[in-house]
């Protein structure tokens, strides 16, 4: 690698942060709001992917836009102060820093919650972007310069690849080592508390 500052894009939700119980309480409420059933147990197995792409399967289609709505204003209450940083997750951000270079978040979650997570956890992050799944994951990696980018799901490898970076894979979300090779992961960490030390490698 050559010595200018580098940065490391991060997935969010199962990457940087257990959102299960969060996001398990939100849509317990979300339910009982709605009298609809969900499968909160299944539904948390399933992270990753934008929202809606869940609640099609509990909603019908012409109500998920409403319900989307609805989850992400139930969600600061129902699902931040349940959610824990990942094993090594402010680790790996402080290592990225201590190179000089800056940790950029990018996530499907809606921006502003994401930010909540951030701030309850005391993640310090660089820059937050919310709202891009899989491929769209390259929009903020390039305009952010970013070289290397982190997650724990296959659309998080399609990302790095679509933005031209160097994919970095964790196994703490619903993907297997193997399925993330499959995918095209450059390199497969049991979890972030590895990173630091495969950072130093890399850089």
């Amino acid at each position: 690698m050559t010595s200018r500052a580098l940065t490391v894009g991060f997935d969010l939700d199962m990457t940087l942060i257990d959102s299960r119980p969060g996001i398990h309480a939100c849509y317990q409420a979300l339910s009982a709001r709605t009298g609809t059933y969900i499968d909160c147990d299944l539904a948390v197995t399933r992270l990753g992917p934008p929202l809606e792409d869940e609640l099609v399967n509990w909603f019908p289609a012409d109500e998920v836009a409403a319900v989307a709505d609805l989850y992400r204003e139930m969600y600061p209450t129902h699902a931040i102060t349940g959610t824990l940083a990942m094993p090594g997750a402010r680790e790996a951000v402080a290592a990225v820093h201590a190179t000089g270079g800056r940790a950029v978040v990018v996530t499907a979650k809606w921006e502003p919650n994401a930010k909540l997570h951030l701030e309850h956890l005391r993640i310090d992050a660089d820059e937050v972007v919310g709202n891009l799944w899989a491929e769209q994951k390259a929009e903020a990696l390039r305009e952010h310069g970013a070289s290397v980018y982190v997650g724990d799901h296959t659309g998080d490898v399609r990302g790095a690849h679509t933005a031209g970076a160097y994919s970095v894979a964790v196994t703490t979300g619903p993907c297997d080592a193997g399925e993330l090779r499959a995918a095209g992961a450059d390199v497969v960490l049991a979890d972030l508390t590895e990173f630091p030390a495969w950072l130093e490698s890399y850089s």
